[in-house]
């Protein structure tokens, strides 16, 4: 990522929106905080109206000056001259959870696409929750199952937004046991980094490098050093195998360069250095596993 692009709040979904909003907090203040303008993308939901009101309601209640709701439900709506300029005027723009494939379906090569791609390469700040957070890289898990072992039918990918392109993400990770799916999705496509995030959590892109905020941990797998697979040799509904991975797992505060593929640990105690696993708020942050 260029230096002038905007941060990326990339969220697992089921954010809190009632209490102290730690997530939600982040995206607006790196939004403009008081002055923070934000458009609500609804794309993805059935009920826009309503999913977009508890998000009007929540970020106003945060401190933004302006928060409003663009709903596209159809591409003839993403011309909208209406919806051009709430995005050209804001200083965030939020994709909603819902049905991923419903917001490419819908944007994806169309005005308001690209004009969210300039904003963002203007420094505007882009979130996303759950199908919001799906639809970041340029090929998206579309469906796919979760708590099963890595197998080629798995999973459905589909082309994304391509914010944080030749990466795979998950969210609602830990919660419906998705490493499975996860590791199906990077063994069918050139990508060698997949994150998955946990609900109320959230990794924030900024450059190069991310720093994990919320309650729960964000999963990396990374196969840029895989040993072994057997991609070549399986049918789709036969179990991958898959030697020489490494796994990072980093709760809150914890940061990742994607540059060198490594969790960013400088400023870590010395207490922290076994193996780097570390207790923080009750989560575990481990570190170059491999597996």
């Amino acid at each position: 990522m260029s230096n002038n692009r905007g941060a990326l709040v990339i969220i697992g979904g089921a954010e809190d929106k009632e209490g102290e909003c730690q997530v939600l907090r982040e995206f607006v203040r790196r939004a403009g905080g008081t002055k923070a303008r934000i458009v609500i993308m609804t794309a993805a939901t059935e009920l826009p109206r309503d999913v977009g009101e508890n998000y009007i309601r929540v970020f106003e209640r945060l401190g933004a000056e302006d928060a409003r709701i663009v709903d596209t439900e159809t591409r003839e709506d993403a011309r909208s001259s209406t919806a051009i300029e709430a995005i050209e005027k804001a200083t965030g723009i939020f994709f909603t959870g819902g049905d991923q494939a419903r917001i490419t379906d819908i944007l994806k090569d169309t005005d308001i696409d690209a004009l969210i791609h300039k904003r963002f390469g203007e420094g505007v700040v882009v979130g996303g929750t759950s199908a919001g957070a799906a639809v970041m890289p340029d090929v998206m898990i579309v469906e796919g199952d979760g708590e099963t072992h890595p197998r080629m039918d798995t999973v459905e990918l589909g082309p994304g937004m391509a914010f944080l392109p030749g990466v795979v993400i998950d969210q609602h990770f830990s919660q419906r046991g998705r490493l499975g799916r996860l590791i199906s999705a990077l063994a069918q496509q050139p990508a060698v980094l997949g994150f998955g995030i946990d609900e109320n959590t959230a990794m924030v892109v900024t450059d190069s490098q991310f720093e994990v905020i919320g309650e729960g941990s964000v999963t990396i797998v990374d196969e840029s050093e895989a040993t072994y697979t057997n991609v070549s040799e399986i049918l789709k509904d036969e179990p991958l195998a898959i030697c020489g991975s490494r796994l990072h797992i980093l709760p809150h505060g914890y940061k990742f360069d994607l540059k060198t593929r490594k969790p960013i640990l400088e400023n870590l105690t010395s207490d922290n250095s076994n193996l780097n696993n570390v207790a923080n708020n009750g989560n575990i942050a481990a570190s170059q596993v491999t597996v």
